[in-house]
C-alpha cells in the first residue's frame, strides 16, 4: 500500500504566542563551569524567563593569565546565543576573569556580537549591589590562589570600596571550587567577616555559595553578596522581575541602581 497520500496538512489555524511572552537572558559559562546554570535555575521563574547558555573554552589553572586568555572568545560565544532573537541581558559568568579583563572590555567584546544588549559581569553586579545596599566597607572571601585574589582586592578598592579583609582558599581548579562543602564556605565566611565591614562578598561563580546567603546573613547580621546572586539579581531586574525573589538575601529587596551596571560603567 502506498503512503504517498498519507500525510496531509492540518486544518487547524496556526497561532503563535507573542514574541515577548517569555523574557530571554543569555549566559556565557566557562567550559568547566559546574555551578552557574544550576544557580540560575534555582532563581529564575521558568514560566516567565528563559536562560540560554553558550560555553566559552577555558583551561585551568585559574591564574590571571589563563583567565585573561578567554577574552578573544567572548564575541563568538555571545554570537551563539539565539542569533536574531532579542535578549534582555547577557551575563559573562566569571568573576575573576571579568576583573582581569575589565568590565568595559568584556562588555565591548559581547556587544560586538549583540549590540545594545546590557552586559552583566559578576564583579560589576556586586558593585551595583553594594550601591543598592548603601555599603562601602566590605570583607571578601574567594576560593582562588593569592595571585588571583590580589586583583580582586585592587578592583573593588579602585572602584571606591574599602576592602577591610580578603581571605582566599588557595584553589586553582574551578571544577574543584564547585565541590567545596557548604560548611567550608560558612566557616571561611565567618572567619573573614569583620566588625568594620558593612557587607560580605563571596566571590566566584563556580563556588556553590548561593545556598548559604540566608544563613550567613542571619549569623553575621549584615548583607551577604555572592557572585551568582548578584548576577542573577541584575539579570532579573533587566528582565522586569526585580524584587520578586525571596529567601536569597537582603539584596533582592532592592532595585538595580544607576544605569544598570554590572553592566560596565
Amino acid at each position: 500500500m502506498s503512503n504517498d497520500n498519507l500525510v496531509t496538512l492540518s486544518a487547524e489555524p496556526l497561532r503563535l504566542d507573542a514574541p515577548g511572552m517569555v523574557r530571554r537572558l543569555g549566559l556565557i559559562a566557562l567550559s568547566t563551569d559546574l555551578t552557574s546554570e544550576r544557580d540560575f535555575a534555582s532563581l529564575v521563574p521558568q514560566e516567565k524567563i528563559a536562560v540560554h547558555t553558550a560555553r566559552i573554552a577555558f583551561d585551568n589553572p585559574t591564574t590571571p593569565q589563563a583567565l585573561r586568555n578567554m577574552q578573544p572568545g567572548l564575541t563568538r560565544a555571545a554570537d551563539l546565543i539565539l542569533p536574531g532573537i532579542p535578549l534582555d541581558a547577557i551575563c559573562y559568568s566569571c568573576t575573576a576573569a571579568s576583573v582581569v579583563i575589565g568590565d568595559e572590555a568584556v562588555a565591548g567584546a559581547i556587544n560586538a556580537a549583540r549590540p545594545g544588549v546590557p552586559v552583566v559581569t559578576p564583579p560589576g553586579a556586586a558593585r551595583a549591589a553594594f550601591r543598592a545596599l548603601g555599603v562601602r566597607r566590605i570583607s571578601i572571601l574567594t576560593p582562588y590562589l593569592i595571585e588571583t585574589s590580589q586583583p580582586m582586592a585592587a578592583y573593588f578598592s579602585n572602584h571606591g570600596l574599602d576592602v577591610i579583609r580578603l581571605e582566599c582558599l588557595g584553589m586553582e581548579d574551578d571544577r574543584e571550587m564547585a565541590r567545596v562543602s557548604r560548611q567550608t564556605i560558612v566557616n571561611a565566611a565567618l572567619a573573614v567577616d569583620s566588625f568594620e565591614a558593612e557587607a560580605l562578598f563571596i566571590s566566584c561563580t563556580a563556588l556553590p555559595a548561593l545556598g548559604v546567603v540566608k544563613e550567613m546573613e542571619a549569623r553575621i547580621g549584615k548583607p551577604v553578596v555572592t557572585s551568582n546572586q548578584a548576577s542573577l539579581w541584575a539579570m532579573l531586574c533587566h528582565a522586569g522581575q526585580g524584587g520578586k525573589t525571596k529567601g536569597y538575601g537582603e539584596l533582592f529587596r532592592h532595585a538595580l541602581p544607576g544605569k544598570g551596571i554590572g553592566d560596565s560603567e
